[in-house]
Formats: structure tokens, sequence, C-alpha cells
């Protein structure tokens, strides 16, 4: 379970169709009008919660956690709550070269270069990631508590990527992300849902590095 927590860590928030053959022009417009009001932001903070289920496997389990992007750069910090509780499982910070890998109950930090791997799905890049190299289809709107989502579902374009298909959910009103559906070609299915959203969050300029002197007793392991 610690791997699959990890992975979904470092990869939260991606065989084609050939209904996908081209990209749909409603989609466009939609994913458009998102990033133009993402672009205006500068750093974002967001709570999440996010279940991770693989029936052959027997497994599904329900956390919820913290996200801090600055997608410029590639920054970002992504904190993983214990089950039931709001206290910190793991960590992964990155600031774009350098990645923190926290196993807070291990009391370890693994430290490794950042990817620059393309084909590499980056916590950072969770609200942008439909802008290069997918395929996307509108599949219509749906109400959920009385507000009104668009539905959208991406597939990569590279048949090395690890997933298949993303489905998101679109705030129509807000043109924000409110849930991304990642189909793992391993069959394990993860659904990110944010619970809340705050753009040109102020959060401290040590955010994204990792403090060994505030963690005592933790074991740093250079993996570089």
């Amino acid at each position: 379970m610690k791997k699959i927590l990890l992975s979904i860590i470092c990869l939260l928030v991606v065989a084609a169709f050939p209904a996908f053959a081209q990209k749909d022009a409603q989609a466009k417009v939609i994913l458009g009008q998102v990033s133009q009001k993402y672009r205006t932001y500068n750093i974002i903070k967001s709570d999440f919660t996010f279940t991770v289920d693989n029936p052959q496997a027997g497994i599904k389990e329900t956390r919820n956690g913290s996200l801090i992007t600055q997608t410029k750069s590639n920054k970002y910090k992504v904190a993983i709550y214990a089950a039931g509780t709001a206290n910190v499982d793991n960590e992964v910070i990155n600031d774009g070269k350098t990645q923190w890998t926290y196993l807070k109950a291990d009391k370890e930090v693994q430290v490794s270069k950042a990817s620059s791997n393309p084909n590499e799905f980056s916590p950072a890049k969770i609200f942008t990631i439909y802008e290069t190299g997918y395929k996307y289809l509108y599949t219509g709107d749906q109400k959920i508590g009385g507000k009104i989502y668009q539905g959208i579902d991406l597939t990569p374009e590279s048949e090395k990527a690890q997933y298949f298909k993303i489905r998101l959910l679109i705030d129509k009103a807000k043109k924000q992300i409110y849930s991304a559906q990642i189909f793992d070609r391993n069959g394990s299915k993860y659904n990110y849902t944010l619970r809340s959203f705050v753009g040109n969050a102020a959060v401290a300029a040590t955010t994204f590095t990792f403090d060994a002197k505030a963690h005592p007793g933790v074991e740093v392991v250079d993996l570089r």
C-alpha cells in the first residue's frame, strides 16, 4: 500500500480509443477558458480527497491531502494525511531541481534529482495537464449538488504514458477543475477531488524545500 500511495503522490493529480482521433472543438474551448484562469495564478494551494481503487488487488482506500504548486517553475509540495486524521503521513517536495520524499513512519527522507522526463506526470502540472500531449473529448454536463460540471476525457498521445485515460469534471461557473479520475493500465483507478482552492496563495519561501533540521532523528538517504 505504501508503494501505491507514493506513486499517487509522485503522479497526483496519466491504448488510445478511436473516438479520440481528433481533438474536440468544444472541449478545446472549455479547456482554454480553464487555462486562461489558471495562468493568472502564481501559486495555487488546494486540499483534496483521493481514492485508489484496484479490484484485482482487493485495494480500495481513501485519503485526504494538500497540494501547493508553482507551475511556472515546476515546484510543488504534496502532503498525504494518515487515514481519518489531519496528521501528515508522507510528503513529496520538489523545487524543480531536487525532490525530497519524506516517509514519516520510517523516519526517513529520500533525496533524488527532479525528473526532467516530459512523459512523467508532475503534480505541479495537475491544473494544466491537458495543455500538451493529450487528445480530448467533451462528454457532456453533469449536475452534482446543484452545480453544473462539464465532463472531458483526455487520452495521452504518447504510447509510453502509464495511464490510458483521464476523466475531468470542470466547474462550469468557476472554470475550475473539480475532479480528475485517472485510469492506469494495470487496472487501477485514482480519483482526485478538490475540496478547497486558493489562487495566488501566500506561502513561505521555504515551502518547496525539505528542512532536515526541523525533523530531528530523520535519516537522509541521498539517491542522487
